[in-house]
Order: structure tokens, then C-alpha cells, then sequence
């Protein structure tokens, strides 16, 4: 480690369900500040393809918001948006807009019903604007219909035996047997799709998007295993038509496998979110100007590990020799030998046993407190 940290860049991921990226970096960096860290902050809230990421690149890039009522989740009208960014023709698509868990009640909550058709909305529309690309944030989605209901929208239709139109929900999806691809909009032949991922869980099995995000999105036990069924003749059934196996690729089980349905279906490009993101906002050279990283997120989990956001910008900070300071809601209870090897420390912010309910109503306190204790120590071990 250096022996002063002159600079520091404060870079976490959302804190879900409490504060947004923007948030939790203005509040650590206020607690840096108390704590008497007189050093130089810089400030880069990320996200890695999880819900918010594209609110960060709409403000990172400037791009127009355009709204725009959709199909929601249940098929209910919803207002949502998109950004475009007109001189490069790209537009922006945040998935939990038209099609998020954010938008139901917990007792809603219904992935047999679900419907990811309004993203789809979302994506005609900004072919309407003649973009040449499209970049698609999935975190967030109430969906397990493999991207069903976005390429129904596109044009796609979804048949069972018997020759009958099935509606692009997995309660009706259940008795797939041919997939018609043939009416999807042609424009989308010329348009670069590229889907942030948070994950690299695949399609299928017990680590796939029906056993590990289905129930956050409200599925039983028997309705995961119907699920996974599904998902699988699905696979197959697109694979019959373009070549490309949806079950196969990594980050094929991101948002109820709507990217891997995105990928097999319109040859989608899956991308680590927070490589993407890194490359979009000139991440990376801003991690070179510091002499420290502080990222952290709700939750610092095997999970993390697996591609979200913190754990590649940490990364990358480890490839330049910076230290890296990591902080979440949640920590590992026993030491982590991988977690550590990215993170130098990992720090919990909660200081008193309570319920998640009322933690999550203290993140910016807690987040403020985090940063004292961080600029303190800097300052008594001579490194600020």
C-alpha cells in the first residue's frame, strides 16, 4: 500500500432497497470528510447491469429521456422510460422499468403470470428512433419467461401442439412445443443489442434463473421446478431455429433468462455490466487518478464474486496495485479466503443488532458512521 492515500475514488453499487449508487457515494464520502480525511475525493457510483444501472449511464452520458406507457408486469399500463443518446444512436433500456419487481406488491408477485412484453415496447419504440444500438440493464425483472413476452412484442409467436397461439406468460408457456421467429421486426438485423449482466448464472438446474430467482419473484417450489421445465423446451426450441443455445451460454439465467432468450433469439451480445459500464463512462481512468478504492454494496456475498459490480471494479483495481475497501449491509460471518483476495478489507456497517426492516431505514447513517471509522483509521496509521 501506499504510504499516503492522497486520493480516494468512492464507487459503490446500489445499497438495494435503501439508497441508490449516487446516494451511498455521497453519504460515505460525507463520513470520510467528518472523520477528518483531508484528502482529495472523487466520486463514481457504478452499476453492473442491475436495476439503476441505467439511471447512472443516462446521467453519465446525458442522454434524452423519453417516456413512454407500456405493458407492465401483469399486463397492467405503466408509465415508463428509456434514454437516447441521439448523436451516437444508442438507446438505453432499464428492464425494471416496464417489467420490474419494484412495479408490484409483494403479495403480486407471480412469475407463472409475468410478462416481460413491455421491454419489448420499450425496444420498438427506440427502433422508432432509428438507434443502431441498444443497451439493455435486466437487474430487477419480475419475469421467468425467458425473454418470451420482449420477443412477442418484437414479433415472435409461441405455439402448442395443437397449433394454438399461446399468450407470452409461463402459465401458458408451460405448453410450448414450436417457437416462430419469422415475424420479428427486421430492423433489429441492423441494431447492435447489447444486455448488461450482473450474473453469470446459466439458464437451467439449481443454480439457473428459476432455482435461484424465482422465488424473489414469488415462485413456489412446484412452480420452480414447472419453471426450469419450461425454460428448457424453450432452449430447445429456439435452438432448432437459429442455432444458438440459450441454455449453454453464460449469463444466459440473467432476469428470468431473458438474456439468454435475447441472446439465442436475436443474437444479443450478454456483457459483464460492470466491464460495460467501466467502458461507457471512462471508469477505469479514474481508478488510475486515485490512490484508493472504497466500492461496496447491500449485500458482499459468494455472489458477488460471481460478477457484480464491486467485485469487478476491484479487479481491476488490484490489476493497477490500488488497495480496496469494501463495505455492505451484509458481510461473510466467517473469513472468505477469494473475498480477500480481491478486497483488502471488508467492513460491515451495521453497529447494533436489528431488524433488516429498520437497517435498511439507517443505510445513510450507517454509510455516513462507516466513513468516519475509514478516515480515522487512515489518520492514525499515518495514511492520510
Amino acid at each position: 500500500m501506499p504510504t499516503k492515500i492522497s486520493s480516494i475514488l468512492v464507487a459503490p453499487n446500489a445499497f438495494k432497497h435503501s439508497l441508490d449508487a449516487l446516494a451511498a457515494a455521497r453519504a460515505i464520502g460525507e463520513g470520510l470528510e467528518l472523520g477528518g480525511y483531508r484528502g482529495e475525493l472523487s466520486y463514481c457510483p457504478i452499476g453492473d447491469g442491475g436495476d439503476g444501472t441505467v439511471a447512472l449511464l443516462l446521467r453519465q452520458l446525458g442522454a434524452e429521456q423519453v417516456p413512454k406507457t407500456v405493458t407492465g408486469p401483469l399486463a397492467e399500463p405503466v408509465r415508463a422510460s428509456y434514454g437516447l443518446v441521439r448523436q451516437k444512436k444508442i438507446a438505453l433500456i432499464e428492464m425494471s422499468d416496464a417489467s420490474g419487481i419494484k412495479l408490484l406488491k409483494d403479495e403480486d408477485r407471480d412469475p407463472m403470470k409475468a410478462t416481460s412484453y413491455g421491454t419489448g415496447e420499450l425496444i420498438l419504440e427506440a427502433l422508432d428512433q432509428g438507434v443502431e444500438e441498444i443497451i439493455i440493464g435486466m437487474g430487477g425483472s419480475a419475469t421467468v419467461d425467458g425473454g418470451c413476452g420482449i420477443l412477442a412484442a418484437l414479433g415472435a409467436r409461441f405455439y402448442d401442439k395443437q397449433g394454438n397461439l399461446l399468450d407470452a406468460c409461463p402459465a401458458s408457456l408451460q405448453l410450448l412445443a414450436k417457437v416462430d421467429l419469422y415475424g420479428l421486426d427486421k430492423r433489429l438485423q441492423n441494431v447492435r443489442i447489447v444486455v448488461l449482466c450482473d450474473v453469470t448464472n446459466k439458464l437451467l438446474g439449481t443454480s439457473g434463473a428459476a432455482a435461484v430467482f424465482g422465488p424473489q419473484k414469488g415462485a413456489s417450489e412446484e412452480q420452480i421446478k414447472t419453471l426450469d421445465v419450461f425454460l428448457g423446451q424453450l432452449a430447445m426450441q429456439i435452438r432448432q431455429v437459429t442455432g444458438r443455445d440459450m441454455a449453454a451460454v453464460d449469463a444466459g439465467g440473467v432476469a428470468g433468462g431473458a438474456a439468454g432468450g435475447l441472446y439465442a433469439a436475436l443474437d444479443a451480445q450478454l456483457k459483464s455490466g460492470i466491464a460495460h459500464f467501466m467502458e461507457l463512462t471512462g471508469l477505469e481512468d479514474a481508478l488510475k487518478k486515485a490512490d484508493m478504492l472504497i466500492t461496496g454494496e447491500g449485500s458482499l456475498d459468494r455472489q458477488t464474486l460471481g460478477g457484480k459490480g464491486p467485485y469487478g471494479l476491484a479487479l481491476k483495481a488490484k490489476e493497477m496495485g490500488k488497495p480496496v475497501i469494501a463495505i455492505a449491509g451484509k458481510v461473510p460471518l466467517d473469513y472468505d479466503a477469494d473475498m480477500h483476495d480481491v478486497f483488502d478489507v471488508v467492513l460491515p456497517i451495521c453497529h447494533e443488532p436489528m431488524h433488516l426492516a429498520d437497517a435498511l431505514k439507517v443505510t445513510r447513517q450507517n454509510l455516513i458512521r462507516t466513513g468516519v471509522v475509514i478516515a480515522r483509521f487512515l489518520s492514525i496509521s499515518g495514511m492520510d
